[in-house]
């Protein structure tokens, strides 16, 4: 029979970091909110009750575990390990609010708790040790490990076993270390026995290994697309699994035999009951109990209302990135059964593309959500490190990041080449803000799966060219962004229109939808309309900024760099007040608007976190400019700010190719953050200007995304802008023709960046004429010289050779 949903436990107000399921009746758990709690089954019936809840710590508690009955605690012993470093021990017989033993001697964290048969507790914690306590007394301690133990096992009285985030596994003989298990890439999370065998291990490389306790890897289970936390064993010795794909796989011999997915972002922790049953605690505080026995499933409606959650669906989408919706079968295809668990055939259901995953063990196709967006070509996609034809995003609710589903062939899943038409670009999906025609996706390089998507209306793009862009470190994504902006018009509306919408400068909405070539008599310039990179979704990011600041806080070595408590503040304001800004439909009262405060600390952590972990304060530092000019106080504070978002894209760092992925994402945001500190208010005081010029000279053309110079050419665009009300000096004034002019030289592919350029250039121009200024003949020639080019490059485009023409007639 397959697993189905048995019982739902909800009391804890935050993440389940962690379940101990020791008899068919009892449950501990232990959460984020500080608490533990022992759960009982009710009488002939499959619900369980907060029979105990324990506060355990002020911080976060961590693990939990069980020590069996003794003549003290006929019911028992609950063991929490928290944030504090403290050890807490609770009899269950006679609960009380003081712990009846407390264990000293942990100096961080602790995350992981084992209890062996005769009571001995095993801890492991971030201070990169595991102790062994005998009747509540510290009998010894383990060290060898480099890094955090997450995880520690009992393999008897005298034998145990510790994992770390240093990627191996020791076996200990006592206080003697007696083997090191090498093989997995990344963190070591979880431990479980599997009797006359050996071990089971899990990683956030997102595999499963078993070895035996000699040291020989017996082999790999591959299946999780993201990091694998916890493990436990039925007892018909399969083996339970869950991570932050939000499932619970269930493996029997060697094959995974069903795939329990969660409404959830992250299931923390699983748990094996005597009778078979499966427990599970998720992010989303709630702890669930699936069952294979009939007689304990939930009722009909529970099981609907479960399963309409899992497949419901959070964002409608009319294109799903590059698959062709046309091609894709109807429901009849869902009467083929599928090959193995866990694979997934897209069908089209109306307008709707949904995602179902076959089910083995009940023999059918089970929705697990609609797709919203895919990536893929001829050509592997790089996915936790492995090869894939094609990876999708797939919202499961509303609220909660689409989970990824990579595709290992296409014929594994019935889908034929004719699906995708082309790459989707990694950097653009998330940072163009003007050529449309391509999409990028963003990674996660904690995670590897996307967490972060924000989306805007868009017009088409001239271009359609696009390449694919994966995380360094996981191979794949939790964090994606899609701004946009329009494409240019081809009729005025008037004297000052805007060349990306085509709406007038005082237009309440930009025009979107593209217009009838220009004629050449119209006069394009000049224009003042400044293209500022606005949308975005800004829970997401706030949700991916806290997230990120979790994990270098739960890190011994990276702890120091997470938010302090005002910042947290500071920021938690700055995304209430930009939730606001950039939702036009809203119509609840803005919250105060961000301050030089709010800057400052934007500074702070711009100035302190990994530039690998910055992509969502840089992406936050975007809209702090587009939407609160009134923050930057002074111009020197405006300085610091921009050079805290050059030293998040390594500026300073050689321009060697290739670029690590995590420096291109930050540099597009940069430039787009750059974009947006020219708008009609701007005031070019101070030296921030220069600093902008300087910085844009620096970059190798040649190695620029496309998306990273179409930004460039707005930076020039917007400034050319404001220079029609407040000129630059003649040095600064120099720097932008040349970076102006080194565009249109060197552009020879996309007329969007080149378009810009031109405005540019022109407006420019415009502002020198009416001003009554004039060029060096040196710069007029140079200038003439460089037209041509663009009647040789770009040849078939209209617009570009008729803006050319107009610009030659102000020199």
């Amino acid at each position: 029979m397959p697993y189905k949903l048995s019982a739902t436990l909800k009391a804890h107000t935050s993440d389940v970091r962690a379940v101990s399921s020791p008899t068919n009746d009892t449950i501990l758990s232990a959460s984020r909110d500080s608490t533990a709690i022992s759960w009982q089954k009710a009488e002939s019936s499959s619900s369980f009750t907060a029979e105990t809840v324990i506060r355990a710590s002020p911080r976060y508690v961590n693990a939990v575990a069980y020590i069996p009955p003794t003549p003290d605690a006929p019911k028992g012993y609950a063991v929490t390990g928290s944030q504090d470093s403290i050890i807490n021990v609770y009899s269950l017989s006679s609960p009380k609010e003081d712990p009846d033993f407390s264990l000293l001697g942990h100096s961080e964290n602790v995350c992981t708790l084992d209890v062996t048969p005769g009571g001995t507790i095993i801890s492991g914690s971030w201070d990169r040790t595991a102790k062994v306590w005998k009747n509540f007394n510290l009998a010894y301690e383990l060290k060898g490990h480099e890094q955090s133990v997450w995880a520690v096992l009992a393999v008897d009285e005298e034998q145990v076993l510790t994992a770390s985030a240093d990627k191996t596994i020791k076996l200990w003989n006592q206080h003697k270390l007696i083997s090191t298990f090498r093989g997995h890439q990344d963190a070591v999370r979880g431990l479980a026995l599997i009797p006359d065998l050996g071990f089971a291990s899990c990683s956030n490389d997102s595999e499963i290994r078993v070895w035996t306790l000699g040291g020989d890897l017996i082999y790999s289970l591959s299946g999780h697309t993201s990091f694998v936390y916890s493990l436990s064993i039925l007892p018909s010795g399969g083996i339970v699994s869950g991570g932050e794909d939000r499932s619970v796989r269930i493996w029997q011999d060697g094959e995974c035999s069903q795939v329990l997915v969660h409404p959830a972002i992250s299931v923390w922790a699983v748990s094996t009951m005597p009778n078979g049953d499966i427990v599970s605690g998720c992010s989303d505080g709630v702890i669930r109990v699936f069952s294979e026995a009939e007689e304990r499933w939930a009722s009909s409606e529970e099981l609907k209302a479960y399963d309409d959650m899992v497949a419901s669906q959070a964002l409608p989408s009319q294109q799903v990135g590059d698959v062709k919706k046309s091609d894709l079968p109807g429901p009849e295809a869902l009467n083929v059964p599928g090959k193995k668990s866990g694979e997934v055939k897209m069908i089209r259901n109306n307008d709707i593309v949904e995602a179902h995953q076959w089910d083995a063990s009940s023999n059918s196709w089970q929705k697990i959500g609609d797709v919203v967006d895919a990536v893929g070509q001829g050509r592997k996609q790089l996915y936790q490190g492995k090869e894939y034809d094609y990876v999708f995003d797939v919202d499961i609710q509303d609220g909660v990041p689409p989970l990824k589903l990579p595709s290992t062939f296409l014929h594994a899943n019935e889908l034929p080449l004719t699906y995708v038409d082309e790459v989707v670009n990694f950097i653009e999906k998330n940072t163009a803000g003007i050529n449309l025609g391509s999409n990028e996706d963003y990674v996660d390089p904690f995670t590897g799966t996307s967490r972060y998507r924000s989306s805007a209306n868009s017009a088409p793009a001239p271009s359609s060219a696009s390449s694919a862009y994966v995380d360094p470190y996981t191979g794949a994504s939790r964090y994606t962004g899609n701004s946009a902006a329009t494409s240019a018009p081809s009729t005025p509306s008037s004297a000052f229109m805007d060349p990306f919408t085509g709406a007038s400068r005082y237009s309440g909405a930009p025009q979107t939808a593209p217009n009838p070539p220009p004629s050449a008599t119209v006069s394009r310039i000049p224009v003042a309309a400044w293209n500022l990179y606005k949308p975005a979704n800004v829970p997401s990011m706030s949700h991916k900024t806290f997230e990120i600041d979790g994990r270098l806080r739960d890190e011994i070595s990276t702890s120091s760099l997470a938010l302090y408590p005002q910042e947290i503040a500071s920021f938690e304001d700055t995304f209430a007040y930009l939730t606001q800004a950039t939702d036009p439909k809203s119509q609840r009262p803005k919250p105060a608007v961000p301050t030089a405060s709010n800057v400052e600390a934007i500074i702070q952590v711009l100035e302190r976190w990994p530039s690998a972990s910055l992509y969502p304060v840089v992406d936050l530092s975007r809209l702090v400019a587009a939407f609160c000019a009134g923050a930057f106080e002074t111009s020197a504070l405006k300085s610091r700010f921009l050079q805290a978002i050059l030293a998040a894209g390594e500026w300073s760092s050689p321009w060697t190719a290739p670029l690590l992925k995590s420096r291109e994402i930050n540099i597009t945001l940069a430039l787009k953050t750059m974009a947006n500190m020219f708008q009609e208010s701007t005031n070019v005081d101070g030296t921030w200007v220069n600093d902008i010029l300087v910085a844009l000279s620096q970059l190798p053309y040649e190695l620029l995304l496309k998306a990273q110079r179409t930004c460039l050419a707005t930076i020039l665009f917007n400034m050319s802008c404001t220079q029609l009300r407040s000129a630059f000096d003649i040095p600064q004034r120099q720097q932008f023709f040349e970076l102006s002019l080194g565009i249109l030289r060197n552009e020879t592919a996309d007329s969007e960046t080149v378009y810009r350029a031109l405005f540019a250039v022109g407006n420019t121009l415009h502002a020198l004429k009416t001003s009554g200024t004039s060029l060096e003949p040196t710069q007029i020639q140079t200038i003439r010289d460089t037209l041509p080019l663009l009647s040789q490059n770009f040849a078939s485009e209209a617009r570009v050779q008729e803006l050319a023409a107009e610009v030659a007639a102000l020199l």
